[in-house]
């Protein structure tokens, strides 16, 4: 595993560690997406070191698309053994979801603009992710929900390789929406893969303490 921060995180007037941030991300990756299996394809790259994590302290849409555009030319430019996907982590900005879910289409438009569809393409991931027609609440929303604001980098090249070994790949949606349904949303939170302050300690845990009920899932 790499971790770095962006260039619009190292512009700021001030310091702040983005360990925090690494590590609430990777308690996730672990607990929730290999943990539960909720992608197959997650824990051959985690276990080999191949996914790249990136902190932007960015706090504009703006500035997330520079450090967007600076993580999908190194993507491009790394060798797949070395760096295979990346994970590029917002927690400054894009915190309402609807204004991170407009946001998606910018995206699109950079992955367009660098001539980069067809080899790359951005999976999103946010701590207030809602499937439409369902409740805030409703634990199945949280196979797409992340400690931050998350953009997920991926060479369709070893997605292509991915599926080919996993002829049922259609069916995964379908089981991780029984998998979340069966745990509840009592045991989601019980996985303690929301955000931490810097001590260490679950922000979400913190809110529970305060009589406020998390039922809109970590990081919120």
């Amino acid at each position: 595993m790499t971790s770095s921060a962006t260039n619009a995180a190292k512009a700021l007037p001030y310091s702040e560690s983005t360990d925090t941030y690494v590590q609430d991300t990777v308690r996730w990756l672990e607990r929730a997406v290999i943990g539960l299996n909720l992608c197959p394809f997650a824990k051959s790259v985690h276990v080999k070191g191949q996914i790249h994590h990136v902190v932007t302290l960015a706090a504009t849409a703006e500035d997330v698309l520079a450090a967007l555009r600076e993580e999908l030319q190194g993507l491009a430019n790394a060798p797949a053994e070395v760096r295979d996907t990346t994970l590029v982590v917002v927690p400054h900005a894009l915190q309402d979801f609807l204004d991170f879910n407009d946001f998606l289409g910018d995206v699109e438009d950079v992955v367009h603009d660098m001539g980069l569809e067809g080899t790359l393409q951005v999976a999103s991931f946010h701590p207030q992710f809602q499937f439409a027609g369902t409740d805030a609440d409703d634990v199945t929303n949280c196979t797409n929900r992340a400690p931050y604001p998350t953009l997920h980098l991926l060479r369709e090249a070893s997605i292509d390789r991915a599926v080919s070994v996993f002829p049922e790949a259609e069916t995964i949606f379908e089981r991780n929406m029984e998998v979340l349904e069966e745990m509840g949303m009592a045991g989601w939170l019980a996985l303690d893969v929301g955000p931490h302050g810097n001590g260490g300690k679950s922000i979400v845990a913190t809110v529970a303490t305060d009589d406020i009920s998390p039922t809109r899932g970590p990081g919120v």
